[in-house]
């Protein structure tokens, strides 16, 4: 397993235990309210996060890119999903709403940028006859 897989799977696990703990403190609590912290802890966290680590791993592709794009990932699934949490549950109250927003926004952005770095990544692949 290359290391740009094995980071991706790791925290694909990570966010996969969050969406489904997440997912079982709805359901008992019987409050809808963090769902949209629950499903980007899973479509983002672990699925995309996943899907990458296997690209990774039946694909050769430029390091510097594939690092590029795997530490972007990383870095913005995990200011999305916390900031997303820290805004919509109040987590942290004492912090201005306008910093739980640039956590929010900023891992949004970096994530967007994980995305475009990963359609060059598979753009620039060659195709084998």
């Amino acid at each position: 397993m290359n290391r740009y897989t094995k980071r991706l799977l790791v925290f694909a696990a990570i966010f996969g235990l969050i969406g489904v703990g997440l997912g079982g403190h709805m359901a008992g609590a019987g409050s809808p309210a963090l769902r949209p912290v629950h499903a980007h802890a899973l479509v983002v966290g672990w699925l995309s996060l996943f899907s990458w680590g296997i690209y990774y791993q039946l694909f050769s592709v430029s390091r510097k890119l594939a690092s590029a794009q795997t530490w972007t990932a990383i870095i913005g699934t995990v200011f999305l999903v916390i900031g997303m949490w820290i805004h919509l549950a109040g987590a942290l109250e004492a912090l201005p709403y306008v910093v739980t927003l640039i956590i929010y926004i900023g891992g949004g952005t970096v994530l967007i940028a994980s995305y475009v770095l990963f359609f060059f990544i598979v753009l620039k692949q060659k195709v084998v006859n």
